[in-house]
């Protein structure tokens, strides 16, 4: 008996020690997953409302996967191209990129696909995504968002509308008012303001309405720029309805008092969360998202009817 019992005790130890042997596998694994490295350069400006958000999905889908990701911007096309090269030298496991000034970033990127480092575009830059060597584009295509905002602002009775670019050189923001010139049946004018001064912003889209009482609508490309016009139309107190792209908590809020027609939501979060995603997975799976085509973010629309619940989210800055 005495001979069964240290035999029973013996078979006992062993899972137990291969059960020690397995977490400590486990330990060894995810130490090796903190190994892989992410680089993030885009040229969003520190502290933009925006841009915090793809950095916010991007920093979680490291924490939930287990990676390191490192997150530059810099709204100048050389800067930006400085900002990525930096990247390529610490040779990251892959580089994600948005792209507002595609030829300005070019050498940059090429130089990366050269070195054998994996990129994933986001957000800006969707047909040259693939010419510069990317494996995708994570985004919307601007134009075709661009003709939905122009189709929702016909369907409100809009004509002539002023389409409001924070963003000098930005081919992307000039992509969504040629969308919405398509579609809109009517007169669509740019108008050039500068994003890091919101006070001229609001007095440039006042002085355009009060300039011209036939205006009937205002695209704006950006959250912030979007409250700024809120402001303006009411200031001079014109009839023109607003419409805006992207989200914050301050335009649902404005859609839901009925100041903002729609926003046209790409979801930036996603553009964050995702390429982090899916370069985790080709690092240790060896998978390749995309198959050269591009995944799309968006559009979406965000309108009175649904405004309330994707509120929620985005006073979480998720969305």
């Amino acid at each position: 008996m005495k001979k069964n019992r240290n035999w029973l005790a013996a078979f006992i130890v062993v899972p137990l020690a291969l059960a020690g042997c397995t977490a400590t596998s486990g330990d060894t694994m995810t130490a090796a997953s903190a190994e892989i490295v992410i680089a993030l350069v885009t040229h969003g400006s520190p502290g933009d409302t925006f841009w915090d958000v793809v950095k916010s999905g991007a920093e979680q889908a490291g924490t939930d996967l287990g990676v390191t990701v490192t997150y530059q911007g810099d709204g100048d096309p050389v800067k930006q191209s400085q900002l990525i090269d930096a990247a390529i030298a610490t040779n990251p496991d892959g580089l994600i990129v948005s792209m507002a000034n595609p030829d300005g970033v070019q050498n940059a990127v090429e130089k990366a696909v050269a070195a054998g480092i994996p990129v994933i575009t986001i957000n800006s830059g969707l047909d040259q995504s693939k010419e510069f060597g990317a494996q995708t584009h994570i985004g919307q295509s601007e134009f075709i968002a661009g003709q939905g905002a122009g189709e929702q602002l016909a369907v409100a009775g809009v004509s002539n509308v002023i389409c409001i670019i924070h963003e000098a050189g930005n081919t992307g923001l000039e992509e969504r008012c040629d969308g919405a010139a398509d579609t809109l049946g009517g007169t669509v004018s740019n108008v050039q303001v500068d994003v890091a001064n919101i006070a001229d912003a609001q007095n440039t889209i006042k002085s355009s309405l009060l300039a011209d009482s036939s205006i009937d609508g205002v695209l704006t490309l950006n959250p912030g720029i979007a409250v700024a016009a809120s402001q303006a139309i009411e200031e001079a107190a014109s009839t023109a309805q607003l419409a805006t792209f992207d989200v914050s908590s301050d335009v649902t809020q404005l859609i839901l008092d009925g100041k903002i027609l729609f926003a046209v939501d790409q979801q930036p979060y996603s553009q964050g969360y995702l390429p982090v995603a899916f370069l985790t997975l080709q690092a240790r799976n060896g998978d390749v998202v995309g198959g050269g085509l591009p995944v799309y973010s968006g559009p979406g629309f965000v309108t009175k009817d649904n405004a309330d619940q994707v509120a929620k989210f985005a006073k979480n800055g998720t969305r």
